[in-house]
């Protein structure tokens, strides 16, 4: 009843957002007469915030099209080049340009799409051969093509670095938030098995790896209630409308809903200075924080199974860094991880992962030489500022490389 009651509200608020689309269109016009009083342009922009929050969204697209590589700009091309049931891998192919270190970028699967990373692929690929984990919609996943769990992640992460590095040289990881817990496992087996695609470098930026450390309200809301409360309350099932009809699935719109509440009232303030900058005239500041949202509020399902492994395991039992994590009954031991260089990036102001939950790998890395271990403190910056934005373009993505660069086999 959740999902569907969800998708009746969808379709109310898509004719109403289309309506007011059209309405503040014909305010704005120039050729009518009401767009040059003050009541027309206030009304017209009113409805153009209106019109934009409620507005249906997909899929977005990374929409990277040129970098610079040595100072000449170059074209760019997406390549899927590995498709698995619940994910594919994407490559950012750079015209003309061989070589270059293989950096795999694995996003979040938080209800979020790949493209949350459009800012960390775009300065990363000057000098990086970029691949990233593009994740599916799990309301689009049929019942036909399975589970998909947190071991099946590792699977998949292990699997992608392995393609990525076979018959070449090895690879480097690049994980942003959630992904850092089953990436430092995915590290940590291959390790173990001294397999030859283990990443050179493995940078775990603003993740939950032990969330005991400072926890913040997403820890504080996973943990004060029990695994079976959220599976009752939180979960819903896919309805007919889609390919994975009948699927349990953490829908995006609770997450992206939770998101909203935890800053309110900065969502309220950008609004408001959004209507501002539409009533003064203002397109390119108004355009600014509407881009924002359109990827902010571009939204996809989890599966059930991943979701509420995830809260069990990461959040509730905390199992990794009390040396109780296992992948398919095997344990997950971070002390084998011997040859792979560590990051640890986290941001000053980070209200998703608190200060201290990303640096606890390399604690827990003992058989890592502290030659190899590297932590960076971002300054006054918050969660998304580690990824995107003039600060992870200007002071942290310039480390990256370096760490990179440092350790290219």
């Amino acid at each position: 009843m959740l999902y569907d009651a969800y998708e009746l509200q969808r379709s109310m608020l898509a004719g109403a957002s289309a309506m007011a689309n059209f309405s503040a269109g014909l305010l704005n016009n120039p050729a009518n007469p009401f767009a040059y009083l003050g009541g027309g342009t206030v009304l017209g922009s009113a409805l153009e915030v209106f019109a934009h929050a409620s507005a249906p969204r997909g899929k977005p697209e990374f929409g990277i099209d040129f970098t610079s590589v040595d100072g000449r700009q170059v074209e760019v091309h997406e390549e899927i080049v590995l498709r698995k049931p619940f994910g594919q891998l994407k490559r950012f192919v750079r015209e003309g340009v061989e070589g270059g270190p293989k950096l795999l970028i694995v996003a979040p699967m938080s209800g979020h799409y790949a493209t949350l990373l459009r800012g960390t692929v775009a300065r990363m690929l000057p000098t990086c051969d970029v691949y990233i984990t593009d994740w599916r919609d799990a309301k689009l996943a049929p019942l036909s093509d399975g589970r998909f769990d947190l071991d099946d992640y590792i699977d998949y992460i292990v699997e992608f670095l392995s393609f990525i590095g076979e018959g070449k040289e090895r690879p480097h990881l690049l994980a942003v938030c959630q992904p850092s817990v089953p990436c430092y496992a995915a590290v940590a087996l291959m390790s173990a098995d001294k397999h030859p695609c283990r990443p050179l470098t493995a940078t775990l930026m603003g993740g939950p790896i032990d969330t005991r450390e400072a926890p913040t309200a997403v820890n504080t809301l996973a943990t004060e209630r029990p695994k079976a409360w959220f599976e009752q309350n939180v979960i819903a099932t896919i309805p007919m409308t889609y390919p994975g009809a009948g699927r349990k699935v953490y829908p995006g719109f609770l997450q992206l809903a939770g998101f909203m509440t935890m800053n309110l009232g900065s969502h309220m303030v950008s609004h408001w200075e959004m209507f501002k900058h539409l009533v003064q005239g203002d397109g390119d500041s108004a355009d600014a924080t509407m881009r924002f949202y359109e990827e902010y509020r571009s939204v996809c399902d989890m599966t059930a199974e991943f979701y509420l492994q995830t809260i069990e395991v990461v959040f509730q039992k905390h199992s990794l860094p009390k040396g109780e994590m296992t992948h398919r009954g095997r344990p997950v031991d971070p002390g084998a991880i011997t040859d792979v260089a560590l990051l640890a990036i986290e941001g000053e102001h980070d209200d998703i992962s608190g200060v201290g939950q990303t640096k606890a790998a390399l604690t827990l890395a003992t058989g890592l030489p502290e030659g190899m271990k590297h932590y960076l403190m971002a300054q006054d910056v918050g969660h998304y500022g580690i990824f995107n934005g003039s600060k992870w373009r200007g002071r942290i993505a310039p480390v990256v490389e370096q760490w990179i660069a440092g350790h290219a086999g």
